[in-house]
């Protein structure tokens, strides 16, 4: 008994020790998922170093509540244990290449800022402007994977993404009309990790944002990009999954779709899922840009015709109305 209970303690000591020298970089630092996987590697004594756009404002109050301001988010986690801000964007390499410094493995939890609905139907931003889903979806990733091959510690690039392989989806179109290509650009970056020849954990959530859901064996994963029932999904169970999928070398060249499912029917951690999890397997389509973009031009279409009707019928509607009220007053 002596011998095991020594055995277990050497154990938790080797795991406590590794998780103390490693360091992890992280990106979209201050977002509903970024600040999440900050403060989760903090608590597990796992060195950070996040990306962060904006200064530090040492004048607001420190908060990491849903409804904080990015400010607010900032300081609070600068004041975290082994958390240290890099200044800079993800879409500019000289920012990666700082970030990953003595890295084992980057968390990229960055996405675009939704753009107005207009700038986004009538592609009024440049692809080359930084905040275009092309730059932050795409040549962010193509940054990381540079840095992470020059790079003799940082080993693994795990990626939050979404659902992509569907581009005429009704949300796929939606979300590309009024989202500057963001599900396009999203899958086109995928692939990049793909062929790569780096180790990637690419994970597909469901919705992520409520948390009235149930909490009891409801985690689910599937791997090599298989699809499950969408559901919604917390920010802090995929947080959960972006932190745990690093000790897992199994979990290397995944794509794994992350869902949850009834109560009972799931797993109450990712530990065992991710025990059985496989490296892809399957073909990915190489590209899926151009049937993107079609599908995103065709619900154009649609919707202009929609309100190009809604607007003749309320014009004929206020027509109508006006002569009602000039024929009582005549």
């Amino acid at each position: 008994q002596n011998y095991i209970m020594r055995f277990f303690v050497l154990l938790l000591l080797s795991v406590a020790s590794l998780c103390a020298a490693m360091r992890v970089a992280v990106t979209g630092t201050t977002g509903l998922l970024g600040r999440q996987v900050v403060e989760r590697l903090s608590n597990k004594n796992i060195k950070v170093n996040a990306l962060l756009r904006h200064p530090i404002d040492n004048s607001v109050t420190p908060s990491i509540d849903k409804d904080a301001k990015s400010t607010q988010v900032a300081l609070y986690l600068s004041q975290l244990p082994g958390v240290t801000m890099v200044a800079g964007d993800a879409t500019d390499l000289a920012s990666c290449k700082q970030l990953v410094d003595n890295c084992d493995a980057i968390i990229a939890a960055h996405g675009p800022v939704k753009p107005p609905p207009i700038q986004s139907l009538f592609r009024l931003l440049p692809e080359s402007d930084p905040v275009h889903s092309r730059s932050v979806n795409y040549v962010a990733v193509q940054n990381m994977i540079d840095v992470v091959k020059e790079s003799k510690s940082c080993k693994r690039i795990v990626r939050v993404t979404g659902k992509g392989e569907e581009p005429t989806a009704f949300f796929t179109v939606l979300i590309n009309m009024l989202g500057n290509m963001a599900k396009a650009w999203n899958y086109e970056g995928e692939q990049l990790l793909r062929t790569s020849g780096v180790d990637y954990t690419i994970i597909r959530p469901g919705v992520m944002g409520r948390n009235d859901i149930p909490t009891n064996k409801v985690r689910a994963l599937a791997d090599n990009g298989q699809d499950l029932k969408v559901t919604a999904v917390t920010h802090s169970q995929i947080a959960e999954l972006c932190c745990d999928c690093l000790d897992y070398s199994n979990a290397a060249k995944t794509t794994l779709t992350a869902m949850n499912v009834d109560a009972g029917l799931g797993e109450d951690s990712y530990a065992p899922l991710l025990e059985n999890v496989k490296a892809d397997s399957r073909d990915f389509p190489s590209t899926l840009l151009e049937e993107h973009k079609r599908g995103a031009r065709n619900g154009a279409v649609i919707l202009a015709s929609f309100l190009a009707v809604f607007v003749s019928v309320s014009v004929a509607v206020l027509k109508s109305i006006s002569g009602f009220v000039l024929g009582i007053f005549h």
